[in-house]
């Protein structure tokens, strides 16, 4: 598991730098202020939770057999494609119902912080 989790993050890390990149260099004077402010967050929250999924990954390796560690990298790599993924879509199609996704991303988020809480509580 801390393989794929690795190998993810390694996705979204590249992907999240070069989004990034597009949308200050692409993006900054084809979309609205509002749009690109969206874009943008969902960059930094890719990349932020990328970081987290590399954590979670490496803890695996101590880890291997935590259900909790395990839930917990599931659900930070499903955020990513709710919460960000999301955010860029609705960024470029302008199609105001895809905001409707992106706080099932947080939502996700929140409880993958939970499980790291209590995958912390049990095993250290």
């Amino acid at each position: 598991m801390a393989k794929w989790l690795l190998l993810f993050a390694s996705f979204t890390g590249f992907s999240g730098v070069a989004l990034g990149a597009f949308a200050a260099h692409g993006l900054r004077n084809k979309l609205a202020d509002n749009l690109l402010n969206a874009f943008q967050t969902g960059v930094h929250y890719q990349l932020w939770h990328t970081m987290a999924l590399i954590g979670v990954a490496l803890l695996l390796l101590r880890f291997p057999e935590s259900g909790l560690f395990k839930a917990t990298g599931v659900l930070f790599a499903l955020g990513i494609l709710l919460f960000s993924g999301s955010l860029y879509l609705l960024a470029l199609t302008g199609i105001s119902k895809l905001g409707m996704v992106t706080p099932m991303g947080g939502l996700t988020w929140l409880i993958a912080w939970g499980c790291f809480a209590a995958g912390i509580w049990r095993s250290l």
